[in-house]
């Protein structure tokens, strides 16, 4: 384990987004554990990545994998060993590079919302119950950073339309941006990530309550989503990747 376990500490809350954690830190948290493989995933972005759709269905399903209904339950570390047998895990995850699994979890508000995950191939050492602590101590920080970061972003697009400087009713400093949608269309994805209805969205806006469904079906085709929660987590993933 080259890289001291304070380091990553202090990495996590030096980054400056969710796009930065998983290209920078998720690779040294794999040195760290000595992992084949690592990644750090969120499931907002999973949800707005049509490839990564299939990890959230298969890799991360709780009806076929032991290791995430468990990471789902407890919100604790775990590794394949602690739920399974060896053999019920080769049909379960047949990858050789997956032989060895260790998942922790990433919350916020009491809710799971990412996943850190590393494996090791067959030939390799099993995780053992001191990479379980370590990976403990990871996923305690990067909760904490995330809940900070997220809350910070809540705010953020509160004060952003209040404007803060007359409360206008105009947004100030948009939170998303998307070449794909119009100015006003961004308007209303702003209002719905605050959990708006149509009906409000269309007080708040001065325009008719169908006029702002009919705004968010075509929102919904630009953007090939089909729920309001799949189109926020789109354009929120492409925030925080600028």
């Amino acid at each position: 384990m080259s890289i001291p376990l304070k380091l990553l500490f202090e990495e996590i809350h030096q980054a400056e987004n969710e796009n930065s954690l998983r290209s920078h830190l998720a690779p040294k948290i794999g040195e760290y554990f000595a992992a084949k493989r690592s990644g750090i995933f969120f499931f907002d972005q999973i949800l707005a990545d049509k490839n990564l759709q299939k990890v959230l269905k298969v890799a991360l399903s709780v009806e076929h994998n032991p290791v995430a209904r468990y990471l789902t339950e407890r919100h604790t570390p775990v590794h394949e060993g602690l739920v399974t047998s060896p053999k019920a895990w080769a049909i379960v995850c047949p990858r050789p590079d997956h032989w060895h699994v260790m998942a922790g979890p990433i919350v916020s508000h009491g809710q799971l919302v990412g996943v850190v995950g590393c494996t090791r191939d067959k030939s390799m050492p099993a995780f053992d119950t001191q990479n379980l602590a370590d990976l403990s101590g990871i996923c305690l920080h990067l909760s904490a950073w995330t809940a900070t970061t997220r809350s910070h972003a809540d705010v953020s697009v509160r004060e952003a339309y209040s404007g803060r400087s007359g409360n206008t009713g105009k947004i100030q400093h948009p939170l998303f941006r998307s070449n794909l949608l119009t100015a006003r269309e961004l308007q209303i994805a702003e209002l719905v990530s605050l959990g708006r209805t149509n009906a409000e969205i269309g007080n708040e806006l001065w325009i008719a309550e169908n006029s702002v469904k009919q705004a968010l079906k075509r929102m919904f085709r630009k953007l090939g989503v089909s729920s309001r929660a799949e189109m926020v987590a789109q354009l929120y993933a492409e925030r925080i990747a600028v």
